[in-house]
């Protein structure tokens, strides 16, 4: 099996939830050892974390981190990297230009299991930085998957939820909150939607008439894919 090396610390409850989906998916397709994981999990200030993730202020003050991260995770000896963050792949162009290893894309990879379902219009539920940066626009306009986004009051509504997340203070009333944004995007006949913030996952609903895919779980699904070849 290939060695994985995983950038985490974005945040750290992810990467654990990541690190564990990998071992037991791994698990159940070899039955004769665990694969071999390294993880480098950058040291982020706690205040560029909520200004980056919840506000999508100063994001490129963690560009350095990541970039040492990749470098660290190649020569300790990973075949590939993965960065279970959805917004920091603003800089996977940077990353990958910094080692000599592939860096799968959870853009990418969750852009071409849509595209299987096969689904034609997908909501976006996602951290101010994904959302400016349209991060998800051409990997899915390349599928032929046309995407929507939330408006300006429902995406200050999940900026408030992730801070709450970062800042692990997250109760029933963001899930109620995350619940209502979802249910905005059935009054607009949307029936699918990702989760494109990893931190997200923690609250992921239960919906009978919309059908939500976990980012996440796609990214961790392609590793394993990658460790197992």
């Amino acid at each position: 099996m290939k060695t994985v090396g995983i950038i985490g610390g974005l945040g750290p409850e992810t990467t654990s939830e990541f690190y564990l989906e990998l071992i037991f998916s791994c698990k159940k397709i070899n039955k004769i050892s665990y694969p071999h994981v390294l993880v480098d999990s950058i040291p982020l200030r706690f205040d560029v974390e909520k200004n980056a993730i919840a506000d999508g202020i100063g994001e490129e003050r963690i560009l350095p981190l990541l970039l040492a991260a990749a470098k660290n995770l190649e020569k300790a000896g990973a075949d590939f990297i993965v960065l279970p963050c959805n917004s920091l792949h603003k800089f996977i162009k940077g990353v990958r230009e910094s080692v000599k290893i592939p860096v799968l894309s959870i853009l990418e990879e969750t852009s071409k299991f849509l595209k299987k379902q096969p689904i034609k219009k997908v909501g976006i539920i996602a951290t101010p930085i994904t959302t400016k940066s349209k991060l998800y626009e051409q990997p899915l306009k390349a599928k032929g998957i046309t995407s929507i986004i939330p408006d300006n009051l429902q995406q200050a509504k999940i900026g408030k939820l992730l801070h709450n997340i970062v800042s692990s203070r997250y109760d029933n009333k963001d899930r109620d909150m995350l619940l209502t944004v979802i249910q905005d995007f059935g009054k607009k006949n949307v029936k699918n939607i990702i989760l494109a913030c990893t931190d997200l996952q923690l609250l992921i609903p239960q919906q009978n008439n919309i059908k939500i895919y976990d980012t996440m779980k796609i990214l961790a699904d392609a590793t394993v894919a990658e460790i197992t070849q």
